[in-house]
C-alpha cells in the first residue's frame, strides 16, 4: 500500500488545489487541471488570469481579496470561471494566505466546479457575471454596490439586464435561474 502523506493527499484531493505566490500558480493538483480542461504542467508558473473569463475580472476580484482576507484570514466566493475551451462555468473558490497582512504573497486555494448543479445559461458581460455572483449570495443592491464600488442604482440596472437575459419576471425567479433551479 502506498504511503499516505501530505503530497499524496494534495495530488489526490477531490477538489482543485493550488499553491500560489503573487497570484502565480506554483503548484496545483490534477483535479484543478481537469476542472479547467488543461494539463497540470501547462498551469505551473502561470498567472491565475488564465482561469478567468476576462482580464477585468481577474483584476477586480484580485483587488477585492486583500481587505477581506486581511480582516477574516480567508476569502471565499462563487464566481464564473473559464475552461481552456472557452466554456464558462460556476466555481466555488476559497483561499487562505500564509500571511494575512500580505494576502497575495503566498496562499492555498481550492476550486470546486459547480457546473453539475449550476449552469451559465446565457452570455453575460464581465460586470453582469460579477453582479450575478453577488446576487446568488443573497446580497442587496446596496451591499453589492459597496463590494463592487458602484452605486446601488447601477446594480439595479444590471439586475434588470440579467432578468431580461434570463427571461424572468422578478428577482426571485432570477435567483432561481442563477442557482440552476
Amino acid at each position: 500500500m502506498p504511503a499516505l502523506d501530505y503530497q499524496t493527499a494534495f495530488h489526490l484531493a477531490p477538489i482543485g488545489l493550488v499553491l500560489s505566490r503573487e497570484r502565480i500558480i506554483e503548484d496545483c493538483n490534477e483535479q484543478l487541471a481537469a476542472i479547467f480542461g488543461r494539463t497540470r504542467e501547462s498551469l505551473l508558473g502561470q498567472s491565475f488570469a488564465v482561469l478567468y473569463p476576462s482580464p477585468d475580472e481577474f483584476e477586480r476580484i484580485g483587488e477585492r481579496i486583500p481587505p477581506i482576507m486581511t480582516a477574516q484570514g480567508s476569502y471565499a466566493d462563487d464566481r464564473i470561471m473559464k475552461r481552456a475551451n472557452g466554456e464558462l462555468f460556476w466555481c466555488h473558490v476559497t483561499g487562505r494566505s500564509l500571511d494575512r497582512s500580505m494576502p497575495h504573497a503566498a496562499g492555498v486555494w481550492t476550486f470546486e466546479d459547480l457546473s453539475a448543479t449550476r449552469r451559465v445559461a446565457v452570455e453575460l458581460t464581465p460586470r453582469e457575471r460579477e453582479i450575478a455572483a453577488q446576487l446568488v449570495t443573497g446580497k442587496t443592491s446596496k451591499q453589492i454596490g459597496r463590494i463592487l464600488d458602484i452605486s446601488p442604482r447601477t446594480v439595479d440596472v444590471y439586475r434588470a439586464r440579467l432578468m431580461r437575459k434570463y427571461g424572468t419576471g422578478n428577482a426571485t425567479e432570477l435567483l432561481q435561474r442563477l442557482l440552476g433551479n
